[in-house]
C-alpha cells in the first residue's frame, strides 16, 4: 500500500471539533475529557467514507487524537474512546489513512491492540464499546495497513496473542467470528506467516495450553481450518526444519512437534499434506526414542475413529507396520497397543495387522506377548466380528506360553469371550459357533504340569464355563450340554479335574481323622506326609508347605474350625452349605491389620479346590431330570447343538464320572428309577454306563431300596449272561459290590454259563467267558475248583488248542476290531480268563500258573498260531501274540507269579515290544508303561523299553523314551517321599534296571555274532537309549554307581546258562559296550561308587572270588566303529577296464536311497545322540515324518519312493525273500519297512537274522501291512525287530555325509547347549503345534530377523494337550498323564534349530543346490 501525502488541515491550523464539543486538552479533567470524547466518537460513528467535506473538516482532529496525550493517557475510558475514534478514522479515510509516519502507525495499532484486552470482561459496562472496536477493525480489515510496515510482524503477534488470551466461554459467536475475520485476513492477505506468528497460533494446540483455555484452542482450530490453503506451506516449512533439518532452535514449540502434528491432523489432514513424508523419514531414524515418539504419534493418527490416513497414505502405513519388528522394545510395545484401537476403529485394517501380530505373539519380550493378547481380547469383547479366527488362534497359542502372566491373560481372555458369546449368547449362534473351540482348548490346559495352570482351569470352569453362582437347574443344564459338546480329550481333562479335587478332599479328610486320634510320633509323621501331599496341589509348593503347617496348627487349636472344614468335605455337604463354610473359615483366618495375607490366600486356594460348588444331591437330581427329558424327547437338545442320542450318552457318561467322586449324591429312588430305564435302552454304551453307576453308588440299595433291588437283579443277570462283554464285566462287579448274598447271585450266573460253553459257536462264547473270568477273580474260594476243570477241559483243550475256522488271507497284520473273527475274539477272552482265574487264586499250589505260563510262551514262540496248522490269518495271530504278552505282564504284577516266571519267559514277553505288527508294539508298550508307572510291575520290566531303540518308527521310539522319563521320575519321587522305600531300593531305584537290561540284550535273538560291527552298533543304541535317560543327572554320583554295577556283572556268569561260554561271552560283550558308553558319556564315572551294587541272583551267578574277568571283549576297531559309527569297507578290486569304465557320480545330483549305518531317522541313538562325542548333545534330536509311519508301517510289499524324482520301484523279490528278521528304513512317505532298491557298492549288506523270540521258518516271511489297509502278500520286509536304515528325508539333506557314516557338520552342536535338548512327543504327533515353539537359544529358521524367537518357548512344545493325549491313553482310567520333557528340538527344523546364526548360514550354504529346505 502506498501511503498518500498527509492531508492538510484547515489553513488556520485550528482543530475543528464537532458541534457542541469543546476543545480537548490536558487542562481539563478526565471526566470532562471522556464526556467530550463520547461526542467525538458519536460524530465519527455517524460519518461514512463518502463525506468528503466532513473528512476534510475533522482531519486535524484525527491527527490530534493520535497525539501522545491520548495514546498514553492513563485513563482506560479515555483510551477506549480514542481507540474507537481511531478505528472509525481508519474506516472513514480508507484506503488512505491520515497518518503517514510508519512509527506513528505502529504506535497507533499497538495502542488499539492493547485496548482489545478489554474484551475479556463481558460484564464490564464498557464491553459494548470494546465489541464495537473489534467489529470495526474486523469489518474494515484495518490491520492490513500494517503490511507495508517493516516491523508489522510485531503488531500481528501482539494482536494474535491478545485475542487468544482474551477469548473465553462468556463470549458469544459474534465475538469469535470477528476475531477470526480479523486474524484470517492478516494470514490470507499477507505475504506469508512468520514462524513467530505461527507459534502464537500453534501454542494454543499444545495439550497444556489446550486444557487451560479451551476457547483459545477452538479459536485456533477454526482459524487454521479457514486458512488451510495459505498456512499449510508455513506449517510444512516449520516441520521440515524441525523434523528433517533438526533445527530445534527455530521455535520454542520444537519439542512439541508430535503433539502439534496430532492436533493439526485432527483439525484438518490437509494441513499436513507435506509433513507426512517427513514422518516416514523419522520412522527410520537411528534413535530409538525418536522412533518411539513418531510411532506413538502415528498410532494416534492411524487409530483415530474417522481417520483415513492408512488408505490415503499407503507408503506411510506400510512403513509404520514395519515398526512392529523394531529392535527397540518400547517401539514394538507401542505398536501392539495401537493395534487394539485400530481393530476397533478400523476393522478393514485387521488383515494388514494380522501377520504382524502373529510375529509379535512370538516376541521374546513377555510384555509384548501379553499385550498382543490384551489387544485381541479387548477387540473381541467389543465385537467378536472385529477379530478373525487367525487372531484368536494367536491367543490360543499363548495359552502354552512359558510365562505364567502371558498364559493367564490368554486363558482368562478366552474364558471371558466364551462366557459372553457362548454362555450368554450376546451375539447369536453364529458367533457362539465361531468360538466353540474355546471350551475344549481351555480344558486341554489341565494336562499341563504346572499347578498354577490346573488351578486357573478349575477357576475358569467354576466362574466362566459353568458359573457356580447360577441356580441349580440352570447350572446343571449348562454342565449337561457342555459335557455333550466337549471333545474326547477335554472330557478326559474335566474328569481328571474332578478326580484331583476328590483326591484332595480325601487327603483333607484323612488329615482331620488324624486330628481326632491321640498325639503320637506316628500320628505326627503321618500328618506331615498328608500336609506335604496337600502342598503339592497348591501354588508354589515350597511356600505352601509352610502355610499348610501353619494351617494344620490352627486346626489343632480351633475345634470349631475343624468342624467347619469337616462339614465342607462331608459327602452330604450341599453347594450352598459349602459356600457358607468357605466364608466362615476365611473369616476366622482373616487378620484386619494385614492388608495382604499370603497365608489366607493359600488357604483359599485349598478351599476352592475341595469345596463342592457344583455337585450335590440336588444337582444330581437336576441332571437326571435332564437325562429323562432327553430320553423322552422333550428336551431342547437340538437347540443346544447336540442330537438326543449324543445327549443321552454324554449325560450317562457324566453321571458315571460323578458317581466316582460324589457317590452319596446319587442315593435317591428317583435317580435309580431313571437309571433302570437307561438299562433297558438299546444303546449298549448307555446300559454299560448305567450299570457302572449302580456299581459305584448302590451300596445301600439292598437295605434301603428293596424295590430297586428286586428290579435290578434280573437285569444284571441278563446282562452278565447275554449282554456285551463290557456289560457282562460291569454286571458281575455290580453284583459283587452291592449285594450281601453275592455268592448266591454269582452262582446263579456261573452254573448255567459253565454248562452252556460251546466252542463250535464262538459268537456266543465271548460274553460267558468274560463273566466266568470275572466271577472266578472276584470269588476265587467259591469258584476256583470248578473253574479248574473248565480251564483244563474246555479253555485249553477245546478252545485254544483247536482252530475250527480258516482265517481270511488278507495279508494284513492288523484289522479293525469288528473284522476280527469270533473264534479269535473268543481265544483272546479265554487267555484273559486264565489270567483272571489265576489272579483270583493268588497262589500256585496246583502249579496251574506254571502251565499257563508255558502255554503263553508257546503262543509267543509260535507267533500266535498255537496249533501251527496255518489256519489263522496274520492279523489274528497278531491279536493272540498281543494277548499272550499282555497276559504275562498281568501275571507278573502278582508277586507269587512273578517269582515263577523264568528268564526265558520274561525275554519272550519283552520281545513283544519288537513285534512285527505296529499295533501290537504300540498297545503292548502302553500296557507296560501303565503297570510300571503305578509300580505294579517289577523293575526288570522297565528294561524292555531298551529294545524300543530298534523300533523303525520314530513315534514309537519317542513314546518309549517319554515312558522311561515318566517311570524314572515317578520312582525317584516315590523314594524321596517314602522313607521306608530306602529298604527296597533294589526294586525301586531306576539305576538297578541296568543289570536286567544287559541280561535281556545279551539274550536278544538278533545278537548272534558278538564281534559283528553292525550288531555291536545296534547294541550300543539299545544301551544308550536307556542310559541316556538314567545319566541325565549325576545324582549321588550315580554314574560311578552304574560303572561299578557293570563291572560287577563282568565278574559273574549268566545264571540262565552259567556253563555256556557263548552265552557268557555275549554277556561280557554287552557289558563292555555299556562300559564304553558310560565312560564316554561321563567324566565322573571313574570316581568311587557311593555303595556296592547288588545284582539279581535270578539272572547272574554269585561272584566267584577266584574268577577275575579283566578281558576286553571288544576290539580297538570295534571301539572305533562305536565311536564314529563308521564301518570301514575293504577296497573293491577292479580290473583296468573296470576302473576306466567306472561311472561318474555327482554329489549334487540325485543320490541312491542307501541303507547306511548312521541315521537319526532310523535310530534313536543317532550321530546326534552319541554318548561318546564331546560335541554330542545329551539327548537326541529326532526328525519328523511319523504321521504316516505308523499307517504305512505294516505294508508287506513295500515300495521305494525316490524323494527327488518321485519314482517308485518295487522291492526286488530276491532282496525281500526271507526277510522279516530285520527292520528296514521308513521311506519319505512314512513307510517303515522299505528296503533299498539299489544299494551302492560301498554299502555293507546285512545278514538275514532269525525272527525275534521264535525259530526261523523256511517259508518266506511276510512283513507288516498297513494298520488298516491291504496289500498283496508275498515278499516281506522287517517286522520291527532290527535297527532300521535311514529314511529318505534324511538322505535328502545329508546324503553324502550319511553314506560315508560321517557326522554331518550341520548336526554338530555345542555341548553346553546340547544338554538342554529333549525329545518332545508333541513334535511327532502335532508338528504344526510344535512348529510354533523353539528354545530361547535356538534360531528360528522360519523368521530370520533381529529379534530372535525367545517368545516361542519350550513350553509350547512341552505343553500342547495333543502331545499329551496320545500318551494319556496309557492311563486312561487312572488318569496317568505322560508329560513331554522340556528343552526339546522341533523335528521339522532338523539340526538348524540347534545352531547359532553363523552356523545356520554355513549349513545353508552347504546344502546341495537341488536340496531345498
Amino acid at each position: 500500500m502506498e501511503f498518500p501525502q498527509q492531508q492538510k488541515p484547515a489553513a488556520d491550523g485550528k482543530i475543528t471539533y464537532p458541534l457542541g464539543v469543546k476543545e480537548i486538552t490536558d487542562k481539563i479533567s478526565n471526566d470532562e475529557v471522556v464526556k467530550r470524547l463520547k461526542l467525538v466518537v458519536k460524530t465519527y460513528m455517524d460519518m461514512d467514507q463518502d463525506s468528503e467535506e466532513e473528512k476534510q473538516q475533522y482531519l486535524a482532529l484525527a491527527l490530534h487524537l493520535a497525539s501522545e496525550f491520548f495514546l498514553r493517557n492513563p485513563n482506560k475510558d479515555v483510551r477506549l474512546l480514542v481507540a474507537c475514534c481511531l478505528a472509525d478514522i481508519f474506516r472513514i479515510y480508507a484506503p488512505e489513512a491520515p497518518y503517514t509516519s510508519h512509527d506513528k502507525l505502529k504506535e497507533i495499532f499497538l495502542f488499539i491492540t492493547r485496548q482489545l484486552k478489554g474484551l475479556e470482561d463481558t460484564k464490564s459496562p464498557q464491553f459494548n464499546r470494546y465489541f464495537y472496536l473489534l467489529e470495526n477493525l474486523a469489518w474494515v480489515k484495518s490491520y492490513n495497513i500494517c503490511f507495508e510496515l517493516e516491523d508489522c510482524n510485531e503488531i500481528f503477534i501482539q494482536l494474535f496473542k491478545t485475542l487468544f488470551s482474551v477469548i473465553n466461554n462468556s463470549h458469544n459467536q459474534k465475538v469469535q467470528m470477528h476475531m477470526l475475520d480479523l486474524m484470517s485476513s492478516i494470514i490470507m492477505e499477507g505475504d506469508g506467516v512468520t514462524q513467530e506468528l505461527l507459534d502464537t497460533i500453534l501454542i494454543n494446540l499444545i495439550p497444556a495450553h489446550k486444557n487451560l483455555n479451551k476457547q483459545a484452542y477452538d479459536l485456533a482450530k477454526t482459524l487454521l481450518k479457514r486458512t488451510v490453503q495459505t498456512i499449510e506451506t508455513c506449517i510444512a516449512s516449520f516441520f521440515n526444519q524441525v523434523l528433517v533439518m533438526g533445527k530445534s532452535s527455530v521455535s520454542d514449540l520444537s519439542e512439541h512437534v508430535f503433539d502439534l502434528i496430532q492436533e493439526l491432523f485432527a483439525i484438518d489432514p490437509l494441513l499436513l499434506v507435506s509433513v507426512m513424508p517427513q514422518l516416514e523419514f523419522k520412522l527410520k531414524s537411528n534413535d530409538g526414542e525418536e522412533r518411539l515418539a513418531v510411532v506413538k504419534l502415528l498410532a494416534k493418527l492411524f487409530g483415530a475413529k474417522d481417520s483415513e490416513l492408512a488408505t490415503q497414505n499407503r507408503p506411510l502405513w506400510q512403513c509404520f507396520l514395519g515398526r512392529f519388528n523394531d529392535i527397540h522394545v518400547p517401539v514394538r510395545l507401542e505398536c501392539v497397543k495401537f493395534a487394539s484401537h485400530c481393530l476397533m476403529n478400523h476393522p478393514d485394517l485387521a488383515k494388514d495387522l494380522t501377520e504382524y501380530l502373529k510375529v509379535r505373539s512370538h516376541d521374546p519380550e513377555e510384555a509384548i506377548r501379553h499385550d498382543v493378547i490384551v489387544t485381541i481380547i479387548n477387540a473381541g469383547k467389543k465385537d467378536l466380528n472385529l477379530v478373525n479366527d487367525q487372531l484368536l488362534g494367536f491367543v490360543r497359542e499363548r495359552m502354552l506360553d512359558k510365562r505364567w502372566r502371558v498364559r493367564k491373560e490368554a486363558m482368562m481372555g478366552l474364558a471371558q469371550l466364551y462366557k459372553k458369546y457362548c454362555l450368554h449368547h450376546e451375539a447369536g449362534k453364529e458367533s457362539a459357533q465361531k468360538i466353540s473351540w474355546i471350551k475344549d482348548k481351555l480344558l486341554h490346559i489341565y494336562y499341563q504340569n504346572s499347578i498354577d495352570d490346573k488351578l486357573l482351569v478349575e477357576k475358569i470352569f467354576a466362574q466362566f464355563m459353568v458359573p457356580h453362582s447360577l441356580e441349580t437347574e440352570e447350572k446343571m443344564k449348562c454342565l449337561y450340554y457342555l459335557y455333550a459338546c466337549l471333545d474326547n480329550n477335554a472330557v478326559k481333562a474335566l474328569n481328571e479335574m474332578w478326580k484331583c479335587q476328590n483326591m484332595l478332599r480325601g487327603l483333607v479328610r484323612e488329615l482331620l481323622d488324624l486330628h481326632k486320634q491321640p498325639t503320637s510320633e506316628a500320628n505326627t509323621s503321618a500328618m506331615f506326609g498328608k500336609l506335604m501331599t496337600i502342598a503339592k496341589n497348591l501354588p508354589d509348593p515350597g511356600k505352601a508347605q509352610d502355610f499348610m503347617k501353619k494351617f494344620n496348627q490352627v486346626l489343632g487349636e480351633d475345634e470349631k474350625l475343624r468342624m467347619q472344614l469337616d462339614q465342607l468335605i462331608s459327602p452330604t455337604c450341599s453347594c450352598k452349605q459349602a459356600e457358607q463354610c468357605v466364608r466362615e473359615i476365611t473369616r476366622k483366618l482373616t487378620y484386619p491389620k494385614q492388608p495382604t495375607n499370603p497365608f489366607l490366600e493359600m488357604v483359599k486356594f485349598l478351599l476352592e479346590r475341595i469345596a463342592p460348588v457344583h455337585i450335590d444331591s440336588e444337582a444330581i437330581s437336576a441332571l437326571v431330570k435332564l437325562l429323562n427329558k432327553s430320553v423322552e424327547g422333550t428336551a431342547d437338545d437340538e437347540d443346544e447343538g447336540v442330537t438326543p442320542d449324543a445327549a443321552i450318552r454324554a449325560g450317562l457318561e457324566l453321571l458315571k464320572v460323578l458317581s466316582f467322586t460324589h457317590p452319596t449324591a446319587f442315593h435317591s429312588p428317583e435317580t435309580y428309577e431313571s437309571l433302570l430305564q437307561c438299562l433297558k435302552m438299546e444303546d449298549d454304551k448307555v446300559a454299560e454306563a448305567a450299570i457302572q453307576i449302580f456299581r459305584n453308588t448302590g451300596q445301600k440299595i439292598e437295605s434301603e431300596l428293596p424295590q430297586i433291588r428286586s428290579t435290578l437283579i434280573p437285569i444284571l443277570h441278563q446282562k452278565a449272561k447275554r449282554g456285551t462283554p463290557h456289560q457282562a464285566k460291569q454286571a458281575v462287579h455290580c453284583i459283587h459290590a452291592i449285594f450281601h448274598n453275592k455268592e448266591v447271585q454269582l452262582a446263579q450266573i456261573f452254573e448255567p454259563l459253565s454248562r452252556s460253553l460251546n466252542a463250535d459257536v464262538p459268537e456266543q462264547l465271548i460274553t460267558p467267558l468274560v463273566s466266568l473270568g470275572h466271577i472266578s477273580m472276584l470269588a476265587p474260594d467259591q469258584f476256583a475248583s470248578p473253574m479248574k476243570s473248565i480251564v483244563a477241559n474246555f479253555i485249553v483243550k477245546d478252545l485254544l488248542m483247536n482252530d475250527r475256522s480258516v482265517g481270511s488271507k488278507n495279508g494284513r497284520l492288523w484289522t479293525a476290531d469288528d473284522e476280527v473273527s469270533p473264534e479269535v475274539l473268543a481265544k483272546v477272552q479265554a487267555i484273559k480268563l486264565l489270567v483272571r482265574w489265576l489272579l483270583g487264586m493268588k497262589n500256585n499250589q496246583s502249579k496251574s500258573a506254571n502251565s499257563t505260563l508255558r502255554l503263553l510262551s508257546a503262543m509267543l514262540v509260535s507267533e500266535g498260531d498255537l496249533t501251527e496248522q496255518k489256519k489263522i490269518c496274520k492279523s489274528d495271530m497278531s491279536r493272540l501274540r498281543l494277548a499272550a504278552g499282555s497276559a504275562i505282564l498281568k501275571l507278573a504284577q502278582e508277586p507269587c507269579y512273578h517269582e515263577i516266571i523264568t528268564p526265558e519267559q520274561f525275554q519272550l514277553c519283552g520281545l513283544v515290544i519288537n513285534d512285527e505288527c505296529y499295533q501290537v508294539r504300540q498297545i503292548f508298550a502302553q500296557k507296560l508303561h501303565v503297570a510300571l508307572v503305578k509300580l505294579l510291575l517289577p523293575l526288570e520290566y522297565m528294561a524292555v523299553f531298551a529294545l524300543c531303540a530298534k523300533d523303525p518308527v520314530k513315534e514309537r521310539r519317542a513314546h518309549a523314551r517319554q515312558c522311561l522319563l515318566k517311570n524314572i521320575s515317578v520312582r525317584r519321587e516315590y523314594i524321596k517321599q517314602n522313607p521306608m522305600a530306602h529298604e527296597k531300593l533294589l526294586s525301586l531305584l531306576p539305576e538297578y534296571v541296568v543289570p536286567y537290561m544287559i541280561h535281556l540284550l545279551a539274550h536278544d535273538p538278533d545278537f548272534t555274532k558278538p564281534q559283528d560291527f553292525e550288531q555291536l552298533r545296534d547294541m550300543k543304541e539299545c544301551l544308550w537309549f536307556m542310559l541316556e535317560v538314567l545319566m541325565t543327572k549325576n545324582e549321588n554320583n550315580s554314574h560311578s554307581f552304574l560303572r561299578k554295577m557293570v563291572e560287577n556283572i563282568k565278574q559273574t556268569k549268566d545264571a540262565q546258562a552259567p556253563d555256556d561260554p557263548k552265552a557268557n561271552e555275549k554277556l561280557y560283550v554287552v557289558c563292555d559296550v555299556a562300559l564304553f558308553v558310560i565312560t564316554n558319556k561321563s567324566t565322573s564315572c571313574h570316581l568311587d561308587s557311593p555303595k556296592d551294587p547288588v545284582l539279581p541272583t535270578k539272572f547272574f551267578t554269585p561272584p566267584d572270588k577266584d574268577f577275575n574277568n579283566d578281558k576286553d571283549y571288544i576290539s580297538a576297531e570295534a571301539r572305533n566303529v562305536l565311536l564314529t559309527g563308521k564301518i570301514q569297507q575293504p577296497p573293491k578290486q577292479t580290473g583296468v577296464l573296470g576302473a576306466v569304465n567306472k561311472p561318474l557320480t555327482f554329489t549334487t545330483t540325485r543320490r541312491p536311497y542307501i541303507k547306511t549305518a548312521i541315521s537319526d531317522t532310523g535310530s534313536n541313538a543317532s550321530t546326534n545322540s552319541q554318548p561318546i562325542s564331546p560335541a554330542t548333545p545329551k539327548n537326541r534330536e529326532i526328525s519328523t515324518g511319523v504321521s504316516e509311519a505308523g499307517a504305512r508301517e505294516n505294508e508287506e510289499n513295500p515300495q521305494i519312493v525316490k524323494a527327488e524324482e518321485g519314482i517308485k520301484e518295487e522291492a526286488p523279490a530276491t532282496q525281500a525273500q526271507g526277510s522279516g528278521r530285520k527292520r528296514s528304513a521308513p521311506a519319505s512317505d512314512g513307510t517303515e519297512n522299505s528296503v533299498a532298491s539299489n544299494p551302492s557298492a560301498g554299502s555293507q549288506p546285512l545278514p538275514n537274522k532269525p525272527r525275534r523270540g521264535r525259530p526261523p521258518k523256511n517259508s518266506a516271511s511276510t512283513a507288516n501291512t498297513e494298520k488298516e489297509g491291504t496289500t498283496p502278500t508275498g515278499v516281506g520286509a522287517g517286522r520291527g525287530r532290527k535297527r532300521a536304515a535311514p529314511s529318505q528325508e534324511t538322505t535328502s539333506t545329508t546324503s553324502s555325509e550319511t553314506v560315508s557314516g560321517k557326522i554331518p557338520k550341520q548336526q554338530k552342536v555345542d555341548s553346553k547347549r546340547a544338554g538342554q535338548q529333549r525329545v518332545d512327543l508333541q513334535s511327532f504327533f502335532f508338528p504344526e503345534a510344535a512348529r510354533v515353539g523353539k528354545r530361547n537359544d535356538k534360531v528360528d529358521t522360519h523368521r530370520w530377523s533381529w529379534y530372535g524367537s525367545e517368545g516361542d518357548t519350550e513350553r509350547e512344545l512341552e505343553s500342547s494337550p495333543e502331545g499329551f493325549f496320545s500318551l494319556s491313553q496309557l492311563a486312561e482310567d487312572q488318569g496317568e498323564i505322560i508329560c513331554p520333557q522340556k528343552g526339546c528340538v522341533h523335528p521339522h527344523s532338523k539340526s538348524l534349530t540347534s545352531y547359532g546364526a553363523e552356523q545356520v548360514k554355513l549349513a545353508v550354504k552347504r546344502r546341495p543346490a537341488k536340496k531345498k529346505q
